[in-house]
């Protein structure tokens, strides 16, 4: 059985974010959706409306299940026997950071690897901060998020 994580914040969840879990949903047998549990991070959503507005989203892929961690993702994944580690990349900011952190995960757990699948197009400039701000300017957002999403976004600007 091939698993993988794809963690993240989800912060807010976004297509981009939906289109790296359903490309790599149809690759793996079983993907864990691991969202982030950072305490010295404060976020826009707690990680209570995090996890319902991802466990929702996912429901298409029977194959995705929802989880949080505030472990290290190398000790996330130990605990699991989860061996891959996908990560989305819109462009070579992404790749550097990601990159980086590849090598220093490769150091903590040398069976890990990390996949880095690019996004597509069209949301290669769809990032959580980026929605915030639109979001905080009470602008469109039903191009780059789902509409549970938009109306959580709503309730807080």
């Amino acid at each position: 059985m091939l698993k993988a994580a794809f963690p993240g914040s989800f912060d807010p969840p976004t297509y981009g974010h939906l289109n790296i879990i359903e490309r790599a949903a149809s690759i793996f047998d079983e993907l864990a959706v691991v969202l982030a549990e950072n305490p010295q991070k404060k976020g826009l959503f707690t990680l209570e409306e995090r996890m319902v507005m991802v466990s929702e989203l996912v429901k298409p892929w029977k194959n995705v299940t929802v989880e949080s961690s505030g472990a290290l993702t190398v000790d996330f994944m130990k605990a699991r026997s989860v061996k891959i580690l996908v990560r989305g990349i819109r462009g070579v900011n992404d790749f550097s950071y990601e990159f980086d952190l590849s090598l220093w995960n490769k150091t903590l757990d040398p069976d890990m690897e990390t996949l880095f699948m690019t996004t597509d197009p069209r949301y290669a400039l769809v990032s959580s901060s980026a929605i915030k701000e639109l979001a905080s300017f009470h602008k469109g957002l039903s191009a780059y998020v789902p509409p549970l999403v938009e109306a959580a976004l709503k309730k807080i600007f």
